[in-house]
């Protein structure tokens, strides 16, 4: 039996395209290879009871009133804005690095009025901005550098920031305020059940079949569709052709702490210098549940293992071109997300770009009802007006 479209993964960027193409009236079938939906933002109850991230923490955030819009057919929203510690020359500071960070390392009285002056007097000028080592020392010198970047990075990415492009440290800025919210965008929020939970709704329409334990790789010949969306790594799809893409993997360890209620005061503590993992995570933080233990994971970088973040470097992008210009004509076949695309995407942008992808893969298949002509066209003069 042959499908209208096969999704290879049923993470953000898969699940979503599946559901704009079968509220499209295509048939759809989504495949995954792990047990479950939802890939890496897929959350469950512990053996304990407390709702945590197998893969890490994953904390929901956007600019985009379209996608949170989008996003919220599915699930109602628990407000949350994250925090973020790092543990630097024995304290605990806030990170991004702001202006509480500073007084608190160096003993100071700053303000927003005398901050900037500082950052000024210690930055390192560059001529060109082409690594995230340029980034830092330009917006905060050398000693913060040290503190916070340099040693993260290492063990984040198996290389000195010098060695990577500066798009990896400009995610995390430098304030001039006492804001001390890891990120700042106008929605933030985790979703009220839990991410599987919406991915299920997401995934829960008539004209969607899920199967999981399924590896596309294994079962590709029997998998029969019109067209082919696929999330996964692109060299792998190309079988390595022109060797594989450098990823960067995790190893997670998980520990309950019965009778602790609380193990640290935010939900996520980074480590820049100390220890082989990069930060601590207590889950009750981001899900507000209530429970007699609280449960946390330690993240352990790693260069083997499942692929996780794309590594950005010029090289590495130079590869992936190539692999790009192969992907380009499949014509039976749509690549989309952070995998595919060879890509550091949020959660958000996985999603517009499932959005988009999903747009692309009904013109190519020549299938669009006129009802949804118009409220796609309407949906996205509403963006470009409000410039989300």
């Amino acid at each position: 039996m042959t499908t209208d479209v096969l999704v290879v993964g049923a993470g953000f960027s898969g699940a979503v395209v599946a559901r704009q193409l079968a509220d499209e009236g295509l048939q759809v079938l989504v495949i995954d290879k792990r047990d479950h939906v939802g890939g890496n933002a897929h959350d469950r109850m512990d053996a304990h009871g407390v709702l945590v991230h197998p893969y890490g923490p994953h904390i929901f955030h956007t600019n985009s009133a379209r996608i949170f819009d989008y996003l919220s057919q599915f699930t109602e929203w628990r407000p949350y804005e994250h925090r973020v510690l790092a543990s630097v020359d024995g304290q605990l500071v806030p990170l991004p690095i702001n202006i509480d960070t500073v007084n608190r390392l160096y003993g100071m009285s700053l303000d927003e009025n005398t901050i900037q002056a500082f950052y000024d007097h210690v930055r390192e000028p560059r001529e060109t901005i082409a690594t995230s080592e340029d980034v830092v020392l330009v917006a905060v010198g050398r000693d913060l550098y040290a503190k916070f970047f340099q040693g993260y990075t290492r063990k984040q990415w198996g290389l000195d920031p010098s060695e990577l492009s500066a798009s990896v440290a400009a995610r995390v800025p430098a304030r001039t305020n006492h804001d001390d919210r890891y990120f700042t965008d106008r929605y933030q929020s985790m979703p009220r059940d839990g991410y599987t939970a919406m991915f299920k709704r997401l995934l829960d329409h008539p004209g969607i079949i899920v199967e999981v334990g399924v590896d596309y790789f294994q079962q590709r010949d029997r998998l029969a569709a019109r067209h082919v969306v696929y999330t996964g790594p692109v060299d792998a799809y190309f079988d390595h052709c022109y060797g594989p893409l450098p990823y960067r993997s995790l190893r997670f360890e998980h520990q309950h702490l019965a009778g602790t209620t609380q193990y640290q005061a935010v939900g996520t503590v980074n480590y820049p210098n100390d220890h082989a993992y990069t930060r601590i995570t207590e889950f009750r933080h981001l899900t507000g549940q209530t429970h007699s233990g609280t449960s946390i994971v330690r993240e352990y970088p790693q260069g083997d293992g499942e692929p996780y973040y794309p590594v950005p470097r010029p090289e590495n992008e130079r590869l992936f071109k190539r692999y790009e210009a192969l992907a380009q004509d499949e014509a039976g076949t749509t690549f989309v997300g952070r995998l595919a695309q060879y890509r550091y995407y949020n959660m958000d942008q996985c999603v517009g770009a499932a959005l988009k992808a999903a747009e692309y893969v009904l013109a190519k298949l020549d299938y669009r009802s006129a009802a949804s002509e118009a409220t796609t066209g309407a949906l996205l003069q509403s963006e470009s007006s409000q410039g989300a």
